[in-house]
């Protein structure tokens, strides 16, 4: 088999495909020139917009920077907007703050507002090269809007502190505590000479002093309270806190004190104190009690409304300035209890002690939640220290006075022998310790360990009632007539027993002390009885006038019995002459119980007149039938019971009978 290309035309088939070879290669000569051409092109077209970006690339540039200056033109303009317009804030507000704050105080307290708005914006936006200028002017502004600010308060606050009259204190007071009349110094706690109103009104201020409603007075008006509030928050803001509470306390403190010297409070020092007579002193305490209730209650309590109100929402603040306030006041109150607590002791003094030591106890709790706070330690510190004192100085008066009852030495004897003034003194004293009980109670729990119980009352009582016991016996010693001493004692000791049974002392010590000094006084009233009626006694007895014998006269005047008409006649002139003497000197004498003199009396008639009615039964005819009978018959029995009823009645003879 042939190739088909070799057999018949081969040359022209050579020939096509050789021409269509050089067509190919024609062609691709073509395109390889065209490409060429085309690369030549593009690479030149490619330099050319090269060029062409080198040649535009400013313009990009400028483009952009203007887009970002416009950008930031619009900023700078919104900046300016804002700085403009805290300037133009700055201004009205620096137009209101010099027009100053007495017209519209709101409107001015606002313009302070949007000044420190703006000082806050500057600082903020220091960048700006005048921020240090505007805030410098700023600052400046705000100083002297605050010192404005700070002659606003202070010219409110005075221009509303006044002081209180004490008319409108004592409207405050619970009704039963007011005064009758206006005057400062008359109250129902002013004690009299007699402690016994003391007593009383002690009582009934310890019964209601827990019930009682105080009023305190309104010190400043309520509607100025939250401008004052809104001044004070300024000031603090601006932290002028020192000003602040200068000014407060320059026009406050002043107020109080000359509210308390209205009133009669008085600046005593311990001097003056010592100097005064006692029945002054005591009208002084009394008065004092009076003004620390009203102090406490009505005053210091106003005054701490007002300071929580102005100072609302600064703690330390608030208590610094009731401190400062009222510290003045406090001293003055307090500086005179103290000098009290620390004058000369005497027994008179301790009720006075307890009622004011008893004030203090009263005012404790009120004292300790007006002066709350660390600014008010010391004032807290010295109420409680005066409270403190006057217990200490209670506590050891009272021991004084056991041990001056027992060694009082006034030689002044009573001359009718009735109640010595020692014995109604104590025994008066002894009456009003029961009155302050509970006070007491208190002070021997603070100062004895005790336990508050009636046991140590008693034994006190008792400690004080022996001491007087004994301090009579020795007084009684100092009467020459032993009769009299034993009318003494029987006086004193009968006027410590009925003054016991009247009083709650009975229950304090009991039956058995009631009946042993019954018994004290019976045996003194029939040792008197003896003494002073045996002697007499001894003339109307018939031993030594009769002997054994019948009965019936005999011729000598004398009678059976013996008794010679001479020796009746020489008794009855005894008898005669004692008795006067007896009825001059003891009608002089005082029995001042009326139930006791007359069963005195009695005792001595049942003694008396049987043996007298029996002495003439039988020898008054020996002497009846003489001469002169009544000379020696002076008296019937009638008489001398009528003459025996003038005893011990305190008779004042200006001549004695001879």
């Amino acid at each position: 088999m042939g190739v088909p290309w070799g057999s018949g035309g081969g040359a022209g088939g050579a020939d096509l495909l050789s021409g269509r070879a050089a067509t190919m290669r024609e062609s691709l000569l073509k395109s390889q020139s065209i490409t060429d051409n085309m690369v030549s092109i593009l690479g030149s077209f490619d330099h050319r917009l090269s060029a062409l970006e080198t040649a535009m690339r400013p313009t990009q540039i400028r483009t952009h920077a203007i887009r970002r200056a416009h950008e930031n033109i619009d900023r700078t303009l919104k900046a300016a907007e804002v700085i403009l317009s805290q300037f133009d804030l700055t201004r009205q507000a620096e137009g209101k703050i010099l027009k100053g704050p007495h017209e519209d105080l709101e409107t001015y307290l606002v313009a302070i507002e949007q000044l420190r708005e703006n000082i806050r914006f500057f600082s903020s936006n220091k960048s700006f090269k005048s921020s240090d200028g505007v805030l410098n002017h700023a600052n400046g502004l705000l100083n002297k809007a605050i010192s404005k600010l700070e002659e606003e308060f202070k010219q409110l606050l005075s221009s509303y502190s006044k002081p209180v009259e004490p008319d409108r204190l004592f409207e405050g007071l619970p009704s039963s505590m007011r005064p009758s009349s206006g005057s400062p110094g008359e109250q129902p706690d002013a004690n009299g000479k007699n402690p016994s109103p003391n007593g009383q009104h002690h009582e009934h201020h310890h019964a209601n002093a827990e019930n009682a409603v105080y009023t305190p007075p309104t010190l400043v008006p309520p509607r100025v309270l939250p401008l004052l509030h809104d001044l004070a928050l300024q000031m603090v803001q601006a932290g002028h806190q020192q000003q602040l509470l200068k000014i407060y306390r320059d026009t406050r403190s002043s107020v109080l004190e000359e509210s308390l010297r209205k009133l009669g409070v008085e600046k005593l020092s311990k001097e003056d104190v010592q100097k005064m007579q006692w029945e002054v002193l005591e009208a002084k305490i009394g008065n004092w009690i009076h003004f620390m209730r009203i102090a406490v209650k009505l005053l210091f309590a106003g005054e701490r409304k007002v300071c929580d109100q102005i100072f609302e929402g600064f703690e330390s603040l608030k208590d610094q300035c009731f401190a400062e306030v009222t510290a003045g006041s406090v001293a003055v109150l307090l500086s005179f209890g103290d000098a009290i607590a620390k004058s000369k002791r005497s027994p008179e003094k301790l009720f006075v002690l307890l009622d004011m030591y008893e004030i203090m106890r009263e005012l404790h709790s009120e004292i300790e939640t007006l002066f709350r706070g660390k600014a008010c330690n010391d004032i807290r510190e010295s109420a409680l220290g005066l409270t403190k004192r006057l217990a200490q100085t209670a506590q050891e008066t009272f021991s004084d006075f056991e041990e001056a009852v027992e060694k009082d030495a006034t030689k002044t004897a009573v001359a009718d022998g009735t109640v010595h003034p020692l014995t109604s003194y104590v025994i008066n004293y002894v009456k009003f310790l029961f009155d302050y009980q509970s006070t007491l109670k208190q002070l021997f729990q603070e100062f004895e360990n005790g336990d508050g119980s009636d046991s140590q009352l008693a034994a006190v009582t008792m400690h004080i009632m022996q001491a007087l016991q004994t301090n009579l016996d020795g007084k009684s010693k100092q009467y020459k007539d032993p009769a009299l001493s034993n009318l003494f004692l029987m006086n004193n000791i009968h006027y410590m027993v009925r003054s016991v049974r009247r009083s709650e002392a009975k229950d304090l010590l009991g039956d058995d002390w009631v009946q042993r000094h019954r018994r004290i006084v019976q045996q003194h009233a029939n040792q008197y009885k003896r003494i002073a009626w045996a002697k007499i006694l001894q003339c109307l007895s018939i031993q030594g006038l009769t002997s054994s014998g019948g009965s019936g006269v005999s011729a000598d005047g004398g009678n059976s019995s013996g008794a010679s008409r001479a020796m009746v006649k020489d008794r009855l002139k005894t008898f005669n002459i004692q008795f006067e003497e007896l009825h001059q000197r003891q009608s002089q004498w005082t029995v001042p119980d009326t139930e006791l003199r007359d069963s005195l009396k009695l005792a001595v008639a049942e003694v008396l007149l049987p043996a007298y009615r029996s002495f003439l039964k039988r020898f008054g005819p020996l002497v009846e039938n003489g001469k002169n009978p009544q000379k020696y018959i002076r008296y019937t029995p009638e008489d001398l019971d009528h003459m025996l009823n003038e005893f011990f009645e305190g008779k004042t003879l200006n001549e004695p009978k001879r």
